[in-house]
């Protein structure tokens, strides 16, 4: 319930057009409210683009969605 109501905060902030750094481990959740997006992996960017682009990703998809 606490993790549903700050995504909602968040969605409200974004909707004011105002930047958001989200550092978040449920990637199908960031990414869906993500304008832009960046994967990690020990530290270092792995990947980057729209949050869109990578939601769809088949390796983003099996490595962190696991679809």
């Amino acid at each position: 319930m606490v993790v549903e109501q700050v995504f909602e905060t968040i969605k409200k902030i974004n909707l004011q057009k105002i930047t958001i750094l989200l550092v978040e481990q449920d990637v199908f959740q960031a990414l869906a409210l993500a304008d832009w997006a960046y994967v990690l992996e020990n530290g270092a960017i792995t990947m980057e683009g729209e949050a869109e682009d990578l939601l769809n990703n088949p390796q983003v998809k099996e490595a962190y969605i696991g679809v």
